[in-house]
């Protein structure tokens, strides 16, 4: 046997190995899941989700209601969220809060994480993912035993009494605390540069005194 054919059995032999520790390596990247951003339109039809990325260098994922089929309650009022579990969110209105918590993609180039379901006040595990550009497939699993899917349609028109704003703007949706952008430190101005807070003006310097009149 050769010499270059005893190295070429080696390199074969070892190769699933050499893969495998390549995967292991720190540095080793997974998929990036595909972008779900858009507004979709929920398989039973009764409300549409604003999907858009949130969060620390928008690497999550956040959902929000921007319409509802029936956005009133039976005395004709705005629909609250009254049995959310925390008393400070009863009040707020179902149109335009958050139910996707800043999904994080997973080992499977998905994006997963909890969503809150107004209509009973409870929150479940969900897995989100799109391999078709209109349509976002939604998995849900409660105890982790109890999982049902479905599909939601992506939707490019506005109807009558659809959030359109930007999220936490005027005529937009509103995102939880946790999930609200802060405010960054003030940074240094740059030489020449007017900030937002002017520098009271320099005092006049004194008039000398008038001489007196000879």
């Amino acid at each position: 046997m050769t010499k270059r054919s005893t190295i070429d059995r080696a390199v074969r032999s070892t190769g699933p190995l050499a893969a495998l520790a390549l995967a292991m390596l720190p540095g080793a990247a997974l998929a990036v899941p595909a972008d779900p951003s858009g507004t979709w339109l929920t398989k039973d039809g009764r409300a549409r989700i604003r999907v858009e990325k949130c969060g620390p260098q928008e690497k999550n994922i956040c959902g929000y209601v921007v319409w509802l089929k029936v956005p009133l309650n039976d005395k004709g009022q705005p629909r609250v969220d009254f049995k959310n579990p925390d008393p400070k969110k009863q009040a707020r209105p179902s149109l335009g809060h958050q139910l996707i918590m800043g999904l994080k993609p997973n080992a499977d180039s998905r994006f997963e994480g909890k969503i809150y379901n107004s209509e009973e006040g409870k929150s479940y595990d969900v897995t989100i993912w799109t391999e078709e550009r209109n349509e976002l497939s939604i998995r849900g699993c409660m105890l982790a035993i109890l999982c049902g899917s479905e599909t939601w349609m992506r939707v490019n028109d506005v109807l009558p009494g659809q959030l359109t704003g930007p999220t936490n703007g005027p005529g937009g949706p509103r995102a939880d605390a946790e999930w609200t952008p802060k405010a960054g430190p003030a940074t240094a101005s740059a030489p020449g540069v007017t900030t937002g807070t002017a520098k009271p003006a320099p005092k006049p310097a004194p008039k000398p005194a008038a001489a007196p009149a000879e």
